[in-house]
């Protein structure tokens, strides 16, 4: 593709993670019917809401390129995937959007060669949407839910900071967390951590707000690739936590772990 097509590209899914934001909003409180899955995670109708505009707005933009979404395919396996899809969360942080927190977000990323380089993570509550092509750089839009990208009224490119030898600042789960990452983070040198909800962390990385985060138990892909993109865009990086690369669209979808940092340490 083109560098004019890639870019077109980046605004078409930001605007449908716009969109899918102001159709989260609009569901009023005392419809969002919410009940339990099979693995006992929320779901409203404002996931449904968004996911159902996501996929019919993916499907003009990019049609013929699967979409592996949390509602409608959830960690099942998906056939004939091949070397190009998208990956779905139409409302990550369910719980925190239920308990009025502003820690909720809505996910598109496109994987290439089971690694993502494209990420829109917009977080409705903030009016905000960040978003990053990996090798060409990311940035933190300001943009009222529904709005185009041209309507921002702050377009702002963002970095990592340098990670300090002590001190970081550590971002943990607030609804998942797990005793292996409890363990890890309590070893590091007078870390200070930060409880924050999940997909939004990696734009804390991006922007240099905190320096690490770590998740040594299991994890879907679906909550993690548009903030993977997005991470690594701005010039961050994200591995296993034995340091080998993370590959997106295998079995079920889980990932055993990851380590996602801003900068390298200073000094």
């Amino acid at each position: 593709m083109t560098h004019s097509a890639i870019d077109s590209l980046l605004d078409g899914l930001t605007l449908i993670a716009s969109r899918a934001a102001a159709a989260i909003v609009a569901v009023p409180r005392p419809a969002l019917n919410m009940r339990d899955k099979a693995d006992m995670s929320p779901v409203t109708a404002a996931d449904e809401a968004s996911e159902a505009l996501i996929r019919s707005e993916l499907a003009s933009l990019m049609p013929g390129v699967p979409i592996v979404s949390e509602e409608t395919t959830g960690n099942r396996t998906v056939e004939g995937l091949g070397d190009r899809f998208l990956i779905v969360d139409p409302l990550d942080g369910t719980r925190e959007f239920l308990a009025g927190l502003g820690e909720f977000s809505v996910n598109i990323a496109l994987i290439e060669n089971a690694t993502p380089v494209i990420g829109v993570v917009a977080a409705p509550a903030h009016g905000m949407i960040w978003r990053g092509r990996v090798g060409h750089g990311a940035e933190r839009l300001t943009l009222p839910p529904g709005q185009s990208p041209s309507r921002a009224s702050e377009r702002i490119a963002i970095h990592p900071r340098p990670c300090p030898a002590g001190g970081a600042r550590v971002l943990v789960s607030r609804s998942y967390p797990d005793p292996a990452t409890t363990a890890y983070v309590d070893r590091l040198p007078q870390a200070e951590k930060v409880v924050y909800g999940l997909s939004l962390k990696f734009c804390l990385l991006a922007e240099g707000i905190a320096d690490l985060y770590p998740r040594l138990g299991p994890i879907s892909e679906l909550d993690i690739a548009a903030g993977h993109a997005v991470l690594v865009a701005a010039g961050g990086e994200m591995t296993r936590p034995d340091g080998s690369a993370l590959r997106y669209g295998q079995h079920e979808f889980r990932v055993h772990g990851f380590i996602a940092r801003g900068g390298r340490t200073a000094g």
